[in-house]
């Protein structure tokens, strides 16, 4: 019965590939007729430029945008082989490059919430199928961005088996590439701490976290090594200047600071985002590590992932792309337990993140979020709902199944 099983599971790997094609070849298509920019790849491509001139980093401002450099200069150490390329070249390639990403983030998603099993390369392209499609896997190919990159480093870490001498390496670069995946170090650490306090096994924990912090270290000190005014720049006045990105109340800014400063209508919230996003980083890490503790690592990893992008002064619509392994973590939830509501919950993740909603309501030039009613701003801030609706879920949950256990 085995052998017999894996025959047909071999036979729909095939017409698991071909759909995966013709929607990974629909997608490339839409976006070519959408006349995508790839804005954010010009300014990787001109920050590498601008290291092998020896320019100044953060006085950069590329395209006609006008954009500024934001990632710590060990980012654009790596963004500089982009310089060897054509236009048309990067933008091929990128792509390509995109979409094996999400191959490899939809596996490790899989692997990360269930068995071998469940992450076999027939699940993984049929998924891989649907969420191309989704908001922020569309703008993250849109923009040419790296989201898909550090998401696949940090699950590459949190799906090692125990022991692994690797396990940190991962997390460590995405945090030199990009801060906010250094949460989950954090929540590596206080995993550990808690479990040294209860005399349990904490040194696998406590040893993850160091490999990170140890490899954050030695990326950021070459960078430092290679382009030691823009470090001291970034890491003395740059970093603390999140007014750089954008506005604050941009449609697009789907974080804690984005919605306050909407619900408000005001361009910078001030206290009462520093109020709210202690409260919810506490709630979110508290959930985190509750999952941890139990061996629960889907629920762990996308709580912290949820909190560090609710917590974040900005997280852009394609951050998001943790929607994915969230979604599927729901569904998956939805199949163990039955019944219309685990199904109801999974149904309306997916939609917030598929719908496109957040682009309904007045945006764009003149600051027009600043004018938004209540029903606008509800369509705008649907990422940050819904995450708050999961990171709710996962703690009833948890404390649900203590209590029963």
């Amino acid at each position: 019965m085995t052998v017999i099983a894996l025959a047909a599971a071999r036979r729909r790997v095939p017409l698991a590939a071909g759909v995966c094609l013709l929607s990974f070849t629909a997608f490339w298509i839409a976006q070519r007729a959408a006349g995508v920019s790839m804005i954010d790849l010009m300014v990787y491509r001109a920050e590498g430029e601008t290291v092998r001139a020896g320019g100044d980093l953060y006085a950069l401002r590329a395209t006609e945008a006008l954009l500024p450099t934001t990632y710590p200069p060990f980012a654009a150490l790596l963004f500089t082989p982009l310089t060897l390329l054509s236009t048309p070249d990067m933008r091929t390639a990128a792509t390509l490059g995109n979409l094996l990403l999400l191959l490899a983030f939809v596996r490790l998603s899989l692997r990360l919430i269930g068995d071998e099993r469940h992450a076999r390369v027939e699940s993984a392209l049929w998924v891989s199928a649907l969420a191309v499609w989704c908001e922020p896997v569309w703008t993250t190919l849109r923009y040419g961005q790296i989201n898909l990159l550090l998401a696949v480093l940090v699950l590459w870490d949190l799906t090692r088996r125990p022991g692994d001498r690797c396990a940190g390496v991962g997390i460590g670069i995405a945090a030199a590439i990009k801060l906010t995946p250094a949460l989950f170090a954090v929540l590596l650490l206080l995993t550990g701490a808690v479990q040294a306090v209860r005399r349990d096994a904490w040194q696998p924990a406590v040893r993850h976290a160091c490999v990170a912090a140890a490899s954050f270290a030695g990326a950021t000190l070459l960078a430092a090594a290679a382009l030691p005014y823009d470090s001291w720049r970034f890491w003395t006045r740059m970093v603390f200047e999140a007014g750089r990105v954008g506005f604050a109340e941009d449609t697009a800014n789907q974080s804690l600071r984005g919605v306050l400063a909407r619900l408000l209508h005001s361009g910078e919230p001030g206290g009462a985002w520093i109020l709210s996003a202690a409260v919810v980083g506490a709630l979110g890490l508290a959930v985190a590590v509750a999952a941890a503790l139990r061996g629960e690592r889907a629920r762990a990893a996308l709580a912290c992932a949820a909190t560090a992008l609710l917590v974040s002064p900005v997280s852009w619509s394609h951050h998001w792309v943790w929607c994915v392994p969230m979604v599927l973590l729901l569904g998956t939830e939805a199949v163990r337990r039955g019944g219309r509501a685990p199904w109801a919950v999974a149904g309306a993740a997916a939609l917030a993140f598929c719908s496109y909603a957040l682009w309904w309501v007045p945006h764009g030039t003149g600051r027009l979020e600043l004018a938004q009613n209540y029903g606008q701003m509800t369509l705008s801030g649907l990422y940050v709902v819904t995450a708050f609706g999961f990171l709710l879920g996962q703690a009833v949950t948890l404390w649900r199944t203590s209590r029963t256990a």
